[in-house]
């Protein structure tokens, strides 16, 4: 169960963190003075691509599972993801001893669909429609009594994704502003609460596509906007926001950037060639966020923290 919206708080990230300490690696934090220079103000990259399944969706994995109820946790866990929350539920529970079942739409890169298999995980195929997962994913828990574990509206998962921000702060002084991607907005939300932890708190902003901008569209009318129909390379931010993550992200978010494919593409040969951060589209939201006029028309931002979400990209046919 995720547990209801108020048990959210900095405490909720603290003691996450605890729990995934030598589960989790704590990751670098790199910087590039040729993008600090475009940027116009310091850029300090927290490189989530370098996390367990390549990705920051491991801490939340991670602190799920740990959080099992023992008489439960022996049936497993169960979840549906394009990939990233995929990969990292199966590893969690492998690392756990317990079977993990996951449910992933046919259009997911094949990069991820091997990874899922090959950290122990049984893979069952659907329709790429959130309704094929969730229908599909039904099934699945009724056949195995495996208990699921939602990719970003889930307590637990919120919690262990702030982590990477709370890590952040403590190893960089002085941010004025935090950025990262959103989707369904867990590491988003898990951010917000990270934020509270320094005085003045920074300032939280976050990246998406415009091909799939139902956050954006959210926080500019006040209310939950649904996904409908996304279109763009980010695979990884595809979802909705959810009933978890919608309020906090509305409290808390100053401004979320839209960005395009075109812009993504841009941003990530930027990342792969003059940083040498091997990232997937998801995770070059944020660089191609901070590199839009309008982004750059923000006064008090000299000292940037940007979350890198992963670096799970098909490679295949590219060389």
């Amino acid at each position: 169960m995720s547990g209801p919206p108020q048990a959210l708080d900095l405490s909720s990230v603290q003691a996450a963190a605890a729990r995934i300490a030598g589960l989790a690696h704590v990751t670098p934090v790199m910087t590039c003075a040729t993008l600090d220079k475009l940027a116009g103000r310091q850029l300090f990259f927290k490189c989530e691509q370098w996390q367990k399944v390549g990705a920051f969706k491991f801490r939340g994995a991670a602190h799920a599972v740990s959080q099992l109820d023992r008489s439960v946790a022996a049936r497993g866990v169960v979840t549906h993801s394009s990939g990233n929350h995929a990969q990292a539920l199966a590893l969690a529970a492998r690392m756990a001893g317990l079977p993990a079942y996951v449910v992933m739409p046919s259009n997911a890169p094949p990069v991820k669909q091997a990874a899922v298999r090959g950290y122990g995980a049984t893979v069952t195929l659907c329709e790429p429609t959130l309704e094929a997962r969730e229908t599909t994913a039904a099934v699945v828990m009724a056949e195995t009594g495996a208990t699921f574990i939602h990719p970003y509206d889930n307590a637990h998962v919120i919690a262990g994704q702030g982590t990477a921000a709370l890590e952040l702060l403590d190893q960089v002084d002085d941010l004025a502003g935090l950025l990262t991607p959103v989707g369904g907005g867990g590491l988003l939300s898990g951010t917000c609460l990270a934020a509270t932890s320094k005085s003045p708190r920074p300032r939280v902003f976050a990246a998406e596509p415009q091909g799939a901008d139902d956050a954006a569209r959210s926080l500019a009318a006040g209310r939950r906007i649904l996904q409908t129909g996304p279109d763009t390379i980010a695979d990884g931010l595809l979802t909705s926001l959810g009933e978890l993550t919608w309020p906090i992200i509305r409290d808390h978010v100053e401004r979320i950037i839209t960005v395009s494919d075109a812009q993504i593409r841009a941003a990530m040969e930027l990342l792969w060639l003059r940083a040498k951060l091997l990232v997937e589209p998801s995770a070059a939201t944020v660089l191609a966020a901070v590199l839009t006029d309008e982004f750059k028309a923000l006064p008090g931002l000299p000292r940037l923290g940007l979350v890198l979400s992963g670096g799970n990209v098909e490679l295949q046919g590219r060389f």
